[in-house]
């Protein structure tokens, strides 16, 4: 079998990560995981060992053969040949373990880096019962989410994800524990969801409010807000100084709770 790069498949091969990986989780015989990419079926069989069940989810059905055989005599796992982002997790986790209803689940994955965004926000924004998610990526993208305001990683996937989850960098892994060799570095963060979300009013407003921000990121607050409220200059900058926001301030040196009261507050239009 040969990796494929069109799904960004690189297989975790240093044991020593996996064993990390998997008491980074702190799973019980209660727990259920759902795996996305389970690739050779090396984290799979750990994951399997520490936990009630395991639904493995991947994209190539070339590798089906061989996960059965890997997977000989784990008869807690489930198999599920299908794209992540087009199915609803939540229903495949009950049919594959004929649940009456779905059981608070964690994830654990070295998710493919082509399409780890979509993954992340697939997994905070559809799947309610979620526990944590603790998911391999490429360093370059856990360092935008852990980053803080005011640094050149801080943006959108920051934002998001924060205002989703709490973060939790639990340790960089070396390109050099992959088959094949990936150009970058990667790392280990756990997401666990919030229990209670700051509060905004409007979910789509502020999301749109984070989404215009940074794609003007170098524009001021000022002529942001003005954009997109279509109010008048003067009477936004007086309320950004109302609200303790400094007009001439970028988007980047904004915290989550600053964009909470922005999307609280402004009179924004729905696009």
């Amino acid at each position: 079998f040969f990796p494929r790069k069109k799904w960004g498949q690189n297989f975790l091969i240093d044991g020593n990560i996996l064993n990390k990986i998997v008491t980074s989780c702190d799973l019980n015989q209660d727990n259920y995981v759902v795996e996305i990419g389970p690739g050779l079926g090396t984290l799979t069989m750990k994951l399997a060992e520490n936990s009630r069940g395991v639904l493995a989810i991947d994209i190539d059905r070339d590798l089906q053969v061989m996960l059965q055989e890997v997977l000989v005599g784990y008869n807690n796992v489930q198999l599920l040949f299908a794209d992540i982002l087009d199915v609803n997790l939540e229903e495949e986790l009950v049919k594959a373990f004929a649940l009456s209803t779905v059981q608070p689940y964690q994830v654990c994955a070295n998710i493919p880096y082509n399409i780890t965004t979509p993954i992340i926000f697939y997994l905070l924004e559809k799947c309610p019962h979620l526990q944590s998610a603790t998911l391999m990526m490429q360093k370059e993208v856990a360092d935008r989410i852990m980053a803080s305001p005011g640094g050149k990683d801080y943006g959108l996937l920051t934002l998001t994800t924060s205002y989703y989850a709490h973060s939790k960098l639990l340790m960089n892994v070396s390109r050099n524990c992959f088959y094949p060799r990936p150009e970058v570095d990667s790392a280990v963060l756990r997401l666990t969801p919030w229990q209670e979300r700051v509060k905004v009013n409007n979910d789509m407003l502020f999301k749109q409010l984070l989404r215009a921000s940074f794609q003007k990121r170098r524009k001021t607050m000022l002529n942001i807000c003005t954009d997109f409220s279509g109010q008048d200059k003067n009477q936004i900058r007086a309320w950004l100084e109302q609200w303790g926001i400094s007009p001439l301030s970028r988007p980047e040196n904004l915290s989550l709770n600053d964009f909470v009261v922005l999307a609280n507050n402004l009179p924004l239009q729905e696009e």
